[in-house]
């Protein structure tokens, strides 16, 4: 038996995590979750899976939740960040899903961490924003951290039992979103509707905007530079609009190995909740090769695409500049989605904020966090200065 926290429970990593959870109550018990402002659902896995301690964002809907449960239930409704991290720190716990969206899932993580529980890792950004002082925790602690992202499920797996030294290249798959074939001049006319309408996976709004951009590619480049202590000129993007191969590694031999499986969520999910067994998966989780017919590959267009750039250049700079990039493109796709922005405004901001940030090389947690603030800041400046010079 497992016993899990689940942080970002009402978000789609979260409610896929669930579903796994609820496929095997002999395998794993509920003990945590935490959530935003969604306390309907988030009742209605409360009544479910009973855990001991939730969160949520504001101390408001703490009450609100509180008063539409029943009174006899044995539950500890916290808020807020510290609410997070309690959430994240429990002493039944030995696994946290860590699901949350963007920045604000870095803190309980590396709370985790410090206290001894492993990592099933959905939050890209926590790795992206303090990949150094993550991985060092983790070490420090002899933490695992269990890549629950498919490409990254795919990458671990297809390492195992080989030696990275013998490692030519990771090579990470991308389906190209939903803008693969438009050309600059189409994109200056997406809307926030396009944009969320992902041709293979359903994710929340974020991560779907990041995928439309390829800035959510550029986000795994820095995951899995940290994951696998690998060299920004060892990881490699390919699209590949199936998304049944979910990413490579080649050797120096030649040989290449590749992981597939249907585009379905729940299967890298069971395999960070069940490592090192895997589990039985439903009827739908299995590939009919047959029915697929063709696999295609294509090379990922910088110029098309310019947030892989972007992302290559934050990640070799080091640093703060991570951070700095991820605050901003979460300002930008916020501000997007509100119609605030258009859609290729949103690499344009990010990149004049990399730009203009006093980068520091060796940065402790505060110095991350002071980035993250300051380039929310100075993206939300430019938006405004836009706004009202329009």
């Amino acid at each position: 038996m497992k016993y899990l926290s689940v942080l970002g429970s009402t978000g789609s990593i979260g409610t896929n995590t669930l579903d796994v959870v609820r496929q095997y109550p002999d395998k794993f018990r509920i003990m945590g979750l935490s959530a935003g402002s969604n306390i309907g659902l988030l009742k209605a896995q409360i009544m479910e899976f009973n855990p001991r301690v939730v969160s949520v964002a504001k101390r408001d809907l703490a009450d609100r939740l509180a008063e539409s449960l029943p009174r006899m239930m044995n539950l500890r409704i916290l808020h807020g960040e510290e609410g997070c991290k309690q959430v994240a720190t429990l002493d039944e716990i030995n696994l946290v899903v860590a699901a949350m969206v963007g920045a604000r899932g870095l803190i309980p993580t590396l709370a985790a961490i410090e206290h001894g529980k492993h990592i099933a890792l959905a939050n890209k950004e926590t790795l992206v924003m303090a990949g150094s002082l993550v991985m060092t925790a983790a070490k420090a602690r002899k933490v695992r951290i269990l890549p629950v992202d498919s490409e990254h499920s795919a990458l671990f797996q297809c390492l195992k039992g080989n030696r990275r030294r013998d490692v030519r290249r990771l090579i990470l798959t991308a389906s190209g979103g939903p803008f693969r074939v438009l050309d600059l001049q189409s994109l200056r006319h997406v809307t926030p509707e396009e944009a969320l309408n992902h041709p293979r996976w359903k994710m929340g709004p974020k991560i779907t905007i990041d995928s439309a951009t390829m800035m959510n590619k550029g986000l795994e480049i820095q995951e899995a530079r940290w994951l696998f202590d690998m060299d920004y000129d060892m990881i490699d993007i390919k699209i590949h609009p199936q998304s049944i191969v979910h990413s490579l590694v080649e050797y120096r031999d030649g040989s290449m190995m590749a992981q597939m499986g249907v585009p379905d969520m729940k299967v890298p999910i069971a395999y960070a909740l069940s490592y090192p067994k895997r589990i039985a998966a439903a009827d739908g989780a299995f590939l009919d090769l047959l029915q697929i017919g063709q696999l295609e590959f294509y090379r990922a267009d910088h110029e098309q695409f310019p947030a892989l750039d972007l992302a290559y250049r934050a990640g070799r700079v080091g640093g703060t500049m991570p951070a700095v990039m991820n605050g901003a493109n979460e300002t930008a796709v916020e501000a997007f989605l509100q119609r605030r922005i258009g859609f290729l405004e949103i690499i344009d901001l990010i990149s004049r904020v990399m730009s203009a940030h006093e980068w520091s090389a060796n940065p402790m947690l505060d110095d991350i966090l002071a980035a993250d603030r300051w380039a929310r800041m100075h993206t939300e400046a430019l938006i405004e200065e836009r706004v009202n010079y329009c």
